[in-house]
């Protein structure tokens, strides 16, 4: 049997993915020194409900997980949208809750595909506003999100575990959906 060639593109996750998509997430978690650790003590299978239980009993019909394929149909990147929960969120407000792609799939266009997927869908759900929380460290996230016109709001925070072993400070940026 031979594979048969797609083009790279993005649509909706199929719960089978799930798995795929965990790989990607745990990937993605072992470039960051300080994550890496956290990872690792993940329980890959609990994670692994978690986002098929995402894609197929969403709370609101516009919570979305989209995947990015490559040429063989792979998952090589996803994002979980929906509506924004921050206490001073509009209706129309949407929020990117998670952005991943393959380290080894970065660079590829997969970034590119997978943000403009999120942006369509997004709008086509009647949001006017998307927001997304950064960590304040993540260069390589915040570069992608300033050259597509997303700008810092002026929100922050700071998350940890139970323990307060490991604190993350985060930057909310936003874009416009609508013009």
């Amino acid at each position: 049997m031979t594979n048969e060639l797609h083009p790279d593109s993005v649509r909706l996750a199929m719960p089978a993915e799930a798995i795929d998509i965990v790989d990607v997430q745990q990937a993605r978690l072992a470039t960051w020194p300080r994550l890496a650790d956290v990872a690792k003590q993940l329980d890959h299978d609990e994670m692994v409900q978690a986002w098929h239980d995402a894609i197929v009993r969403p709370p609101l019909a516009t919570y979305r997980v989209l995947v990015a394929v490559d040429q063989l149909n792979h998952v090589v990147g996803f994002a979980a949208v929906g509506p924004s929960d921050d206490p001073d969120a509009e209706p129309t407000d949407a929020l990117v809750a998670e952005f991943c792609v393959h380290p080894a799939a970065m660079g590829s266009g997969h970034e590119d595909r997978l943000m403009h997927a999120v942006a369509d869908t997004l709008r086509a759900d009647g949001f006017e506003r998307a927001t997304w929380w950064v960590t304040s460290d993540d260069d390589q996230t915040r570069a992608l999100l300033d050259a597509s016109g997303w700008a810092p709001d002026g929100a922050h925070q700071e998350v940890g575990d139970e323990d307060d072993h490991l604190r993350v400070k985060l930057v909310r940026l936003h874009t416009a959906l609508v013009d």
